[in-house]
């Protein structure tokens, strides 16, 4: 079967979903939230990052966590750049340096290596980090909130396929425009609604079972 009717097949299950469910639940169901009383370790999801380091420094700030974990991401050409002598802060930098700037002092972040990009590749960044760690058992992720539901199922598939018992809560950010229960009135939550959902579907169908550990 060619990419090109999967992508079709998948799309015709979401507007399905949206018919039989209610275009509400759609948007809704993707904003997964649980937040934990305390947790050992913040971990930041690169994307949209503004909104995302601003709900981290909320969350240092009430003293849920005092820890921050931010996996590199990718910056495509970023080190053809570099050799040309352009000099460019990476996203994953001035994520750091923005939580910094709100009160998170810096030897509270942990920056792991990773070249991540994807929530996947930043999931098991982290899963590496926490393998010999039992004490690190408690973790929120914090991003977007169409991202959150994803997000929160890849983590919980990367750490329990690799024997990590550990509990992961989610604090999407309340400073996204996302509108959850009128996503369909807005051309960019529209198309943030179905890409979410075409990555999970796209995580269940063909990436779940295809996981490398480093």
């Amino acid at each position: 079967m060619g990419r090109t009717c999967i992508v079709f097949i998948l799309m015709l299950i979401v507007v399905s979903a949206a018919y039989v469910g209610g275009c509400r639940r759609v948007g809704s169901w993707l904003v997964k939230e649980d937040i934990p009383s305390h947790a050992d370790a913040m971990v930041l999801l690169m994307g949209s990052f503004p909104e995302r380091v601003l709900q981290a420094a909320d969350i240092y700030h009430s003293g849920v966590s005092d820890s921050l974990i931010i996996v590199y991401e990718n910056m495509g050409a970023y080190k053809a750049l570099e050799d040309r002598g352009a000099s460019v802060i990476r996203t994953t930098e001035q994520a750091r340096d923005a939580a910094v700037a709100m009160g998170v002092p810096v030897g509270n972040i942990i920056i792991l290596p990773g070249d991540a990009r994807s929530t996947l590749d930043e999931a098991v960044a982290v899963n590496n980090y926490l393998a010999g760690k039992p004490w690190l058992d408690t973790l929120i992720l914090v991003s977007s909130p169409v991202h959150m539901r994803r997000a929160h199922m890849i983590f919980k598939t990367v750490l329990r396929q690799s024997g990590i018992d550990a509990c992961i809560g989610c604090s999407p950010s309340t400073y996204s425009s996302f509108n959850s229960d009128r996503w369909w009135r807005r051309r960019e939550d529209i198309q943030s609604v179905l890409s979410e959902w075409l990555k999970i579907l796209s995580f269940i169908l063909f990436e779940k079972g295809k996981i490398v550990y480093n």
